[in-house]
């Protein structure tokens, strides 16, 4: 059986809640993620082996394990809420990988918490086999996420709107901390569960400050270059994550919560998919700002540790607040210049990027075929619209201004420019055959597709894009 330690027990025990998930009665694997298993270097075949069903259900821990649902605060929809935490998750632990990697083990609607409020602790099958998809989905288009190792059904209903089968998910990540941890350290712990809080993420995800003379600042500063970097990446395959609360945001730049997001079809700015976001306030268009908003968050959060001064601590977490513009445009651009294959830069870049977005919500074209015709996928076809402004892209990329041949900027672009992704209608075609027939085969040929995500799937190819009038998305809590 996995071995496992718990790093999380050093911090002061206000973090935590020592609890053992609770059993369910039937379990049955739904998902086996291989390739993550393998990573962890868990063999597959005891991987199905009812030893291992019994620890991704629940139903029973390694010897070595120490579970521990974790507390932290949020900002839900702008909101502070003081207490939130692990309400249907329980942390079993770290599994080093072959490599010395260390990755948290957590199972996801594994009962009830001291956090869970008025809430059952557990999850719908639907939401848990979602989790599974699009944190392959978003791994191997290159972008920090959480996975899934396994999901379960659990043989149990859960109660939402409707009587729905249970599910647990059992999730791997580089860390749990979120930015709400750090104001749940500022709001009930202060300056020493701060600073505690800080030793643990510099020495679990950033280990290479831990000599740095200023590294509390330095931490800061790496967490929000690697925000930025993700807030570039997802918004480069048209990614929504549609609940951005800072107890959504990890501070070790994976993206996490896997709710009610989506991935765009047509492109425009303003697209919202989460039912719960009334006012777009997470939109497409509006990550950069929302996540800036939690990163300041964070920075008042540690004001106590920045500096023994507090103006001068003030002054400080202002100026890192002001670099974080800077680094999301430097990120976005490299993004959005990939996409469209720009190597060297010209003073007319700017105006080519924005009259294609422009043409492209105008024309209510499809955000991730659009990119994908520009390679010359014979899958793909690039709209009439687009045909002025193709000429004067193409005359862009030629070599003897962009310095490389066709034939590689057009194999740089597909190489960016996904032809497969998580498409709403994929997720909920494997959601729906899976939940109501239990039937996960059409699921799993979905994964497989988008661990190769860059090769045309005929059977996940682009469709006639449509703007899914009505379609919305759900927490599944």
């Amino acid at each position: 059986m996995i071995n496992l330690s718990n790093g999380y027990l050093k911090l002061p025990a206000l973090f935590y809640e020592r609890v053992l998930p609770t059993p369910v009665s039937s379990p049955s694997l739904v998902a086996l993620n291989e390739p993550l298993a393998g990573q962890l270097g868990i063999d597959i075949d005891s991987a199905r082996s009812p030893e291992y069903l019994d620890l991704f259900s629940g139903n029973s821990v390694p010897a070595s394990a120490e579970p521990v649902a974790l507390a932290y605060s949020g900002h839900q929809f702008g909101h502070f809420v003081p207490i939130l935490g692990d309400g249907r998750a329980v942390l079993l632990g770290e599994v080093l990988s072959p490599e010395g990697k260390s990755f948290d083990l957590q199972l996801k609607g594994s009962g009830r918490t001291r956090f869970s409020r008025r809430g059952d602790g557990r999850a719908a099958l639907g939401p848990m086999i979602r989790e599974y998809i699009i944190g392959e989905a978003l791994h191997y288009l290159g972008i920090p996420a959480t996975r899934t190792l396994a999901v379960v059904a659990t043989g149990e209903v859960v109660a939402r709107e409707t009587l729905l089968p249970g599910g647990i998910q059992t999730r791997v990540a580089n860390g749990h901390i979120r930015v709400g941890s750090f104001e749940y350290a500022a709001a009930h712990g202060g300056k020493d569960a701060i600073r505690a809080l800080a030793d643990y993420v510099i020495s679990r995800n950033y280990p290479e400050l831990i000599e740095s003379e200023d590294r509390f600042y330095e931490l800061v500063r790496a967490i929000f270059m690697r925000q930025a970097a993700l807030i570039a990446k997802w918004m480069q395959v048209g990614f929504i994550h549609g609940v951005m609360n800072t107890d959504n945001v990890a501070v070790s730049g994976e993206s996490i919560d896997f709710g009610p997001c989506a991935f765009m079809n047509s492109y425009d700015p303003n697209t919202v998919y989460s039912a719960i976001d009334r006012d777009g306030r997470y939109s497409y268009g509006a990550q950069p700002g929302v996540m800036m908003w939690n990163l300041t968050r964070l920075a008042e959060s540690v004001l106590p540790i920045l500096d023994d001064n507090s103006d001068r601590a003030l002054e400080r977490a202002k100026e890192l607040v002001n670099l974080f513009p800077s680094y999301f445009n430097s990120e976005w651009q490299s993004c959005i210049r990939a996409k469209l294959g720009l190597i060297t830069s010209e003073p007319g870049d700017d105006t080519i990027i924005r009259e294609l977005l422009e043409e492209m919500v105008n024309s209510h074209l499809d955000f991730t075929a659009t990119f994908r015709a520009l390679s010359g996928d014979p899958a793909f076809t690039l709209s009439e619209n687009l045909h002025k402004w193709r000429a004067g892209w193409e005359a862009r990329i030629d070599p003897s201004r962009n310095q490389r041949a066709l034939a590689d900027t057009l194999t740089s672009i597909r190489s960016v420019n996904p032809a497969v992704i998580a498409r709403n209608s994929f997720v909920e075609e494997a959601i729906k055959r899976g939940v109501e027939q239990g039937d996960f085969s059409y699921m799993n040929s979905l994964v497989a597709a988008l661990r190769e995500p860059f090769v045309s799937h005929e059977e996940f190819g682009i469709r006639e894009s449509v703007d899914e009038p009505g379609y919305r998305t759900f927490c599944g809590t």
